[in-house]
């Protein structure tokens, strides 16, 4: 039928934020009646991750293909490439959508090649931070965002998840010459449900990937700091996993917070959610994580950084807002506990939470970004 369409959704490593909004962005498009296919990394996630592939498997007509995707460019990148270029063109897409920088530049590349072969592929890249998070001063910045500026006459449309995102590559790549939209993440109408704490919860949930852009050692050293201000000793749980994770084990250690930090693998966050009273997202850089809007939506109070499109979910002045300090976020975290019913009430409205970040409004108007590329 002419208004349904084959869509193929490439990115890299299928582990955090990007594959949270690829899973929710491909529910709703084959509830919407389109043919789906994934092309990501073979080599990243784990059993959770496989968990979500065999849950997806089945309601996707064009499949899943895990391929070696290379996170930095090298040597091997040619051969992947040429891997992956083979499965996208097999797949006959009409849409095909990056995710991520390397993802988006395989999404532009590849079917620029198709359309050289008669083909009308739609191109779209969503950055979800990517490489937006370099530093335009230095030479990996200034080499990313060239490369950037030179993608762009490979694009048809630019997806930004947040206006912070959208401001930044106007800043570091420039004005886009092509067409581009904010379309905010969106969550699905069950995870708007209040989760409840269970009676033996800790004080404070960590829960993402274990990367210092992330912030988890962020989070144990103002745990540190935050008992002796609160007059005993706070417990924790960190959910999440990564390159990265025996380091802050060894903090956790060196610090004497043994005994009051439980290390616990990958796991859906409204399971997460009731094993603390009070979640932190503590990250240094973001666009728009999942993470604040889904502990949000289930009635979850939270102390968050004022990072990426953070404060476009909470609203400026915020008081659940700080900067990636551990001083700042102990003090936060004392003065929270201190009164938890109250500073849940601070938190932003759920009725407006859900009207702008709904998984079916996120949809929809991807959608019309689709049809409008393609002329339809």
């Amino acid at each position: 039928m002419a208004d349904k369409l084959r869509i193929v959704h490439c990115f890299r490593s299928p582990v955090g934020g990007i594959f949270r909004h690829v899973r929710d962005l491909t529910a709703a498009q084959v509830a919407a009646g389109h043919s789906i296919g994934i092309v990501c990394d073979s080599r990243t996630g784990g059993d959770f991750e496989e968990h979500l592939f065999e849950q997806m498997k089945d309601s996707l007509a064009l499949g899943i293909h895990r391929t070696p995707m290379q996170r930095h460019v090298g040597p091997g990148d040619l051969a992947s490439a040429w891997r992956t270029y083979r499965i996208i063109k097999e797949l006959r897409p009409d849409v095909i959508h990056g995710h991520g920088a390397k993802g988006g530049a395989y999404a532009r590349l590849f079917g620029s090649l198709l359309r050289v072969s008669r083909s009308r592929v739609a191109r779209f890249y969503s950055p979800h931070g990517g490489s937006l998070h370099y530093d335009e001063n230095t030479a990996t910045g200034k080499m990313f965002f060239g490369l950037e500026r030179f993608m762009a006459r490979f694009t048809d449309c630019l997806l930004f998840v947040s206006d912070y995102e959208r401001r930044t590559y106007r800043k570091k790549v420039g004005e886009p010459p092509i067409p581009n939209t904010l379309v905010y993440n969106g969550l699905r109408a069950a995870e708007f449900e209040p989760v409840l704490s269970r009676p033996d919860a800790a004080d404070l949930l960590y829960i993402g990937m274990m990367r210092d852009l992330k912030g988890p050692d962020i989070f144990i050293d103002a745990l540190a700091l935050a008992g002796p201000r609160l007059g005993r000793a706070l417990s924790a749980v960190m959910v999440g996993d990564g390159d990265d994770l025996p380091r802050y084990h060894a903090q956790v250690k060196r610090l004497g917070l043994d005994s009051h930090v439980r290390f616990l693998a990958p796991m859906p966050a409204r399971e997460a959610f009731a094993l603390a009273g009070l979640v932190v997202v503590p990250s240094r850089a973001e666009a728009m994580p999942y993470i604040v809007l889904e502990t949000l939506a289930a009635g979850k109070p939270m102390i968050a950084t004022a990072v990426g499109g953070i404060p476009e979910i909470f609203g400026t002045g915020s008081p659940a807002l700080i900067w990636p300090d551990p001083r700042q976020l102990a003090d936060k975290m004392r003065d929270a506990l201190a009164g938890l019913d109250a500073y849940s009430k601070l938190m932003p409205d759920a009725i407006d939470l859900k009207a702008r970040f709904g998984a079916d409004v996120m949809a929809a108007e991807i959608e019309k970004a689709y049809f409008s590329a393609l002329n339809r």
